[in-house]
């Protein structure tokens, strides 16, 4: 099946408000992602593709604007299947942080994917070589409540810094490099696999940098936040990158919702494991996908599914 049918496919379902039964008894599973322009949307409909020809389940493709509103969408039965960073996931199961009071617990772990890079992102002329420099910059910060969002307020603590240290705007990814692109910001985060599409297209014609987050600093920040990890983004990756930028990463997970069945989920995690070639050569991201990986640092549980197969090839105990 093309990619573009899988999209088509997708708003077809949709517009008609099917559930999880498409005509003729096809189970069909709605993949909530991210932004059009961010690695959670490529990978996602390039890993819906491959579930969708091995396992006969029919998975479409939702844009959305990822971690927060994915967890909202399975809350309220619109999607099954979502990609979330894997700390903005443990918020809203302990109904802490991003989800100060709001405890949503309808979902669990199907697996983790691949590093979520926190990348910041700045226009080269503006004399901005450190997240200190941001001060009393025109700064985004990610879609308003996304995990993005509370990545930079983390990230900026760690240099001492707040919001009202810089003029806050909330833009996506790609609404993000424009805006660079078009002078009307200085810099921006972006928390995704890198290289990320936005930020590529992007350097090909602005000269940008982006910024290190040093080990002293990221030291601080996992002190005080432990699902972060250090993270290099190797030289090369955008033009102008000449040597490789320290920073800080989290994880790109995939959680399910508890009402699909046990085999659904078996089914659906034993494909993305052993796919891993098929994956990989349909996005760059499929490399970092591995049993051990899909099962560490995930603090909220396990799709009952998914922990039996990862219990039957030994990456559970």
């Amino acid at each position: 099946m093309k990619l573009g049918k899988v999209v088509l496919i997708s708003a077809l379902f949709l517009s008609l408000g099917m559930g999880l039964y498409a005509k003729g008894g096809a189970q069909q599973i709605r993949m909530a992602t991210g932004g059009n322009t961010g690695t959670y949307y490529a990978f996602g409909s390039a890993v819906g593709q491959i579930l969708s020809d091995k396992t006969g389940v029919a998975v479409t493709i939702q844009s959305t604007g990822a971690s927060k509103a994915n967890i909202q969408l399975i809350a309220a039965g619109e999607v099954e299947l979502a990609i979330v960073q894997n700390d903005v996931m443990d918020y809203a199961y302990r109904g802490v942080d991003l989800f100060n009071g709001e405890k949503i617990t309808d979902f669990t772990t199907m697996a983790a994917l691949y590093a979520e890079v926190c990348q910041v992102v700045a226009n080269s002329a503006a004399g901005i070589r450190s997240v200190e420099d941001l001060k009393g910059k025109n700064v985004s910060v990610g879609d308003a409540g996304s995990g993005t969002e509370f990545n930079a307020r983390q990230i900026m603590e760690a240099y001492g810094l707040t919001f009202d240290d810089i003029n806050k705007q909330n833009l996506s990814f790609g609404a993000s490099a424009d805006a660079l692109r078009d002078n009307k910001i200085d810099a921006f985060f972006c928390v995704a696999g890198a290289p990320t599409t936005a930020i590529v297209d992007l350097a090909i014609g602005k000269d940008v940098v982006v910024l290190d987050i040093d080990d002293a600093h990221a030291v601080r920040l996992k002190q005080k936040y432990p699902f972060y990890t250090q993270f290099p983004i190797p030289a090369g990756s955008y033009r102008g990158q000449s040597a490789a930028v320290k920073t800080v990463a989290v994880k790109a997970t995939f959680i399910v919702s508890n009402k699909l069945s046990e085999d659904t989920v078996y089914r659906l995690t034993k494909t993305l494991i052993e796919s891993k070639a098929e994956i990989e050569t349909a996005h760059a991201k499929g490399s970092e996908l591995s049993s051990a990986y899909a099962v560490e640092g995930i603090s909220v549980p396990f799709h009952p599914g998914a922990e039996k197969y990862f219990r039957e090839i030994g990456a559970l105990k």
